[in-house]
This record gives structure tokens, C-alpha cells and sequence, in this order.
């Protein structure tokens, strides 16, 4: 679980920072901060997309994923977590939906809710490799500096829901890591990796996807590649 303590630290530190600009950081500087970070997280998913050696495999997998996404709705139903989430927190701090449980559900949805968060605590419990999770907790420590600076004390809260989110995820593929091949790993990550590409587009707001409905995409492609040998 190292990466993902790493990563709930960054999350810790970077709202600290980001508090300490009590003033917040102008807009302008925002926009451009969180454009460069968009850039990097497409290239870390074109960088794991490219690892697969069967892309019938991933294809298939986004397919059965997206069916499975979207009749179970899963997108939907986290946006209502979030809105009820954000109603209760700011119910409980007074009146309304208070800065307080508005920063801790946005920054938990933004941090937790994602492909990156998924995908590097697979890796991190299957094989070790924290390489994901660490790019992530750079661009969320740098994200946090700007999201404290302007929604208050709450985004440092998310750091606890990143560190139980992520950890109960990297402990699960802990335990599934002896019955998954290499091959069925790679093109997992693969999958994981073109939503990590989604996760670029819409940083950029280039075009609305519901990524969360395609998380499934991953198990799929598991599952898919388990049955089917590389070629």
C-alpha cells in the first residue's frame, strides 16, 4: 500500500500548501495548471494502453464494460453519492451545502472516483508497481494546492478517503494476484489505461464521457484475456 499512502500524503501536504494561499491563485493560473496536468495524465494512459499484446482484448472488454456500466448505472448513482454526501457534510457544519463538505466531496469524487485511482491500485496490489500511483499523487498534490486555496479545509479531509478507497482496492488485488497471468495483468492495464486517457479528455473538457460506467471495462478484460492465450 505504499503508493497509496504516498498519494493520500500528497493530497495531505498539497492542501496545506494550498490553504497557506489564503488569497486562492488566480484564475488564469488555475486554468493553464490543470490544462498541463490533463496533457500528463493522457500521456501515462497512451504509455499503459500501449503495453497490451492482444487488442481485440481491450476492445471486447470496453464493449462488455460499457454494457455492464450502463445498465448498472454506475455513474449515476456515484453522482448521487456525491450530492448526498455534499448535503449531509454541509447540513452537519450548518446550513447548507457549507465549503467545507462541498471541498471534501469534490476532492474525494476527483481523487477516488477515477480510473487513475483504480488502475495504479490494481498494479500496486497485483505487482508491486507503484509507478501509477505516484504520477497520481504528484498531479493530485499539485490539483489539491489549488482546490484548498479556493474550497477551504475539506480537500485536505479527502486524503482519508484516498487512503481507505484506495488501500481497500490495492488489498483486494493483493489477494487475486496469484491466479492472474502476466498476460491477463498487461492487458488489464491496458484497459485501465485508455480510461486514464478519458480522464485527460475530460480534464480538458474536450467531451463529456461517463468513465465510471466503464470501469467495468477492466474485470471484463480480465476475464476476456484469461480465456484467451496471447498471440
Amino acid at each position: 500500500m505504499k503508493g497509496t499512502i504516498v498519494n493520500a500524503a500528497a493530497v495531505f501536504v498539497g492542501s496545506g500548501i494550498g490553504l497557506a494561499l489564503k488569497q486562492g491563485i488566480p484564475e488564469k493560473y488555475h486554468n493553464t495548471i490543470m490544462q498541463g496536468m490533463a496533457l500528463a495524465v493522457g500521456v501515462i494512459g497512451l504509455q499503459m494502453a500501449l503495453k497490451t499484446e492482444n487488442i481485440l482484448v481491450v476492445i471486447l472488454g470496453l464493449a462488455m464494460g460499457a454494457v455492464i456500466g450502463e445498465a448498472l448505472n454506475i455513474d449515476h448513482y456515484l453522482n448521487k453519492l456525491g450530492e448526498r454526501l455534499s448535503l449531509k457534510l454541509g447540513k452537519q457544519s450548518g446550513g447548507g451545502q457549507s465549503s467545507i463538505g462541498r471541498g471534501f466531496v469534490t476532492a474525494s469524487l476527483i481523487y477516488c472516483i477515477g480510473a487513475m485511482s483504480v488502475v495504479g491500485s490494481i498494479q500496486d496490489g497485483l505487482t508491486g508497481d507503484t509507478s501509477t500511483l505516484y504520477a497520481k499523487s504528484l498531479l493530485d498534490g499539485i490539483t489539491a494546492i489549488v482546490f484548498a486555496s479556493t474550497m477551504g479545509i475539506g480537500v485536505m479531509f479527502s486524503s482519508i478517503s484516498v487512503l481507505l478507497y484506495q488501500g481497500l482496492i490495492t488489498l483486494l488485488a493483493g489477494f487475486l494476484s496469484a491466479v492472474l497471468s502476466d498476460n491477463v495483468i498487461k492487458e488489464m492495464t491496458a484497459t485501465g489505461g485508455i480510461l486514464i486517457v478519458g480522464v485527460s479528455i475530460l480534464m480538458l473538457e474536450l467531451k463529456k464521457i461517463r468513465l465510471a460506467n466503464l470501469l467495468p471495462a477492466i474485470p471484463a478484460a480480465a476475464v476476456i484475456a484469461y480465456f484467451w492465450p496471447p498471440m
